[in-house]
């Protein structure tokens, strides 16, 4: 038996004693040492997640050690990340090499049971070494991942004018990951703590609070021409419509938000800059091995980033506190 903490419907967290998994053949027995929280697993406990059942065990920024492994795999003990995005690998998306944006994709902790819990076994192409950073690193791989894809489907470049709309972990990831290519880099965002710490600790260039007199800011900051890209991390519709007024003519607009809404914006405005529009969804182990491989060369944060944690048994007392605004959080990470 092991413990898990499953989210039997919104808003209500348990500890629970769950069977311990059998490895099945072709997959990887990992015992569960930190899951990092993220903004889907608050949806959850809110009850806004749209593509979940209830109850699930959520989880999906995941570090651990190797219990049990195919033959020939990775030796019991070796401290892991998972890639949490189930891919089937047959469908279009993944004949073309985009497994992040499978047709059947199941995603750990939303379609099917995650990491918040003692015990996972999934399978051996999804595991990978995560030697040479520590346990709470390996947890935060993920999320950082899904900026960095964001920044390489940009193809952001050295010099150029990057905007960052939204602060929270997922913008912080994409400016760091835009910094790391050379961008010029500006963070809006309307809470003046995330502006701070992207100030402090990611070394963006600028830092715009969000006004009415945002578009003037901006406007200034880049002579009247605004931003070779543009990247939308708020998850708020308003700011997605807004954001495309923020790309310099021949720029790029990069959505990196999903929002349950239809994005509108002006076919004129939007043939006049012969705006490049991208969607960014998840990552690609290649951008979990960048990840893997900046943190290694110590480019990353990663003390900073790790602003709270709890013990697996505390999750259910802690989680409601992290949602609030005043907590502070970037990144909390469950210990087990």
């Amino acid at each position: 038996m092991m413990n898990a903490v499953v989210c039997n419907a919104p808003g209500q967290l348990t500890l629970e004693r769950r069977p311990r998994p059998e490895r099945a053949s072709g997959e990887v027995l990992i015992r569960i040492r930190r899951v990092g929280i993220c903004g889907t697993d608050m949806h959850i406990f809110r009850g806004t997640q749209p593509f979940l059942a209830y109850p699930r065990i959520m989880g999906h920024e995941l570090a651990g050690e190797v219990v049990e492994a195919p033959d020939g795999g990775l030796p019991p003990g070796t401290p892991v990340y998972v890639m949490p995005y189930m891919s089937c690998g047959h469908c279009a998306a993944c004949r073309k090499g985009k497994p992040n944006c499978c047709m059947n994709i199941q995603v750990l902790g939303v379609h099917r049971d995650g990491g918040l819990a003692e015990y996972l076994a999934v399978p051996a192409g999804f595991v990978r070494s995560a030697r040479g950073v520590t346990l709470d690193q390996a947890a935060m791989i993920e999320f950082l991942a899904i900026g960095a894809h964001a920044v390489r489907r940009a193809d952001a470049r050295p010099g150029q004018q990057v905007l960052v709309v939204g602060a929270g972990p997922i913008g912080i990831a994409a400016a760091l990951f835009a910094k790391l290519r050379g961008a010029c880099v500006t963070a809006v965002d309307g809470r003046q703590d995330r502006l701070d710490f992207c100030a402090a600790h990611v070394s963006v260039d600028h830092v715009v609070a969000l006004s009415d007199t945002t578009p003037d800011a901006l406007a200034t900051l880049t002579r009247g021409e605004f931003f070779d890209v543009v990247f939308d991390a708020t998850g708020n519709p308003k700011s997605m419509e807004a954001g495309f007024a923020y790309v310099a003519h021949g720029g790029t607009y990069v959505l990196i938000s999903v929002v349950a809404a239809d994005i509108t914006f002006s076919d004129p405005e939007f043939h006049k800059r012969e705006t490049t529009l991208l969607a960014s969804r998840n990552a690609t182990l290649e951008d979990f091995e960048a990840v893997l491989q900046a943190m290694r060369a110590g480019q990353v944060p990663t003390e900073a980033l790790n602003t709270h944690q709890a013990a697996l048994a505390d999750l259910a007392q802690a989680l409601p506190a992290w949602m609030e605004p005043e907590a502070g959080v970037i990144k909390a990470i469950v210990t087990c």
